[in-house]
């Protein structure tokens, strides 16, 4: 590792409905384009972006497979493996 290198410091928490939004928007879809590629109704991916239902584990998986991401950086948004090894 550099020794000139810094870790960058977490600014913000995100929520589980947050991360699904942003990784929604940075792949350029709508909440009724990601309805259309999961089959999952655009009132409840409207409702997990805005932290009213729980997302659970197979709407994770279905939503993560449309995103191209793994479930856990949906459901798990501010992991930080370092600071869980402690």
């Amino acid at each position: 590792m550099r020794k000139d290198f810094r870790r960058a410091r977490k600014s913000i928490d995100v929520s589980v409905g947050e991360s699904v939004r942003i990784i929604r928007e940075l792949q350029e879809l709508t909440q009724d384009e990601l309805a259309q590629h999961t089959g999952i109704p655009q009132s409840t991916i409207s409702a997990i972006e805005n932290d009213r239902i729980n997302l659970g584990v197979e709407r994770a998986k279905v939503i993560a497979r449309a995103l191209r991401c793994h479930p856990a950086v949906l459901v798990f948004p501010g992991w930080d493996v370092e600071e869980s090894a402690a």
